[in-house]
């Protein structure tokens, strides 16, 4: 699968990607983050070739039941927004005087590729880690440590940056693991992406399209936080965001429980 997907970047050719994101200004602008949102097409048609060139398995079986997937995405991104944004919004603007990073008339431009994009970004990371490699390790072995850890040890891992966020580069990997370990699970109680995928989504669209706090990653952002947020602050404010986390995998749960009641 690695190979596959690196294969495509050498031949899609990588001096080609980093000019065209230095001419659009990097992801602090705009069209920098579009492109690299952009990229994550890659990430995904790696996840479908390694499927089905290795394994004869088509997209569909990586995504889940059809008839499911739309309206689990729906589910998910409702929750998310709902229980997830609804607590950090309050949380963020308790903690932390936010200002404006884009005129509104900007970002509303934006908006449209800004969506389509995370949605390709998120869409690429869960066929990567709950469809193709958590499927793969659940057909070799039945423990969870497999199928469910192993997995989301590489997608916290994936998101270690710490250029980026400093002294809490370790625990942001600590919370992007929680996140999928919380996927991990309701992916396999539901039977499909659809459900990961739109927390996943309504996740990255609060994160990276209204308040980023991720300093490299903030072109598309409607708020930005205060430059120099003290580290002890942004610990809190991680910590809380593995506790919201941890409520609106609650909420899954008791939702897959009604469904199948």
């Amino acid at each position: 699968m690695a190979a596959l997907f690196w294969g495509a970047w050498a031949l899609a050719g990588s001096g080609v990607f980093e000019q065209a994101l230095g001419a659009t200004g990097g992801s602090g602008t705009p069209w920098g983050m579009v492109l690299i949102l952009f990229t994550f097409v890659g990430m995904g048609l790696g996840a479908w070739a390694a499927a089905r060139f290795l394994h004869g398995r088509g997209l569909q079986s990586l995504l889940g039941p059809r008839r499911r997937l739309w309206p689990d995405f729906a589910r998910g991104a409702g929750i998310m927004f709902v229980v997830g944004g609804g607590s950090g919004m309050v949380l963020l603007m308790g903690m932390t005087d936010l200002s404006p990073a884009m005129a509104l008339s900007v970002w509303l431009m934006f908006l449209p590729l800004a969506l389509l994009g995370v949605a390709i970004q998120t869409g690429a990371e869960e066929l990567i880690f709950r469809g193709y490699l958590q499927q793969q390790l659940a057909a070799l072995t039945p423990s969870p440590w497999a199928w469910m850890v192993l997995p989301s040890v590489l997608f916290g891992l994936a998101h270690y940056a710490p250029e980026q966020m400093g002294d809490n580069a370790l625990l942001i990997v600590a919370a992007t693991g929680l996140f999928g370990l919380i996927a991990a699970d309701l992916t396999a109680r539901s039977g499909g992406l659809g459900l990961a995928w739109g927390l996943h989504f309504a996740n990255n669209v609060l994160a990276l399209l209204f308040v980023s706090a991720m300093g490299g990653l903030n072109g598309l952002s409607l708020y930005s936080m205060p430059v120099g947020v003290a580290d002890a602050m942004m610990r809190n404010l991680i910590l809380a965001d593995m506790a919201i986390l941890a409520g609106v995998w609650a909420v899954c749960r008791i939702w897959i429980a009604r469904r199948a009641a």
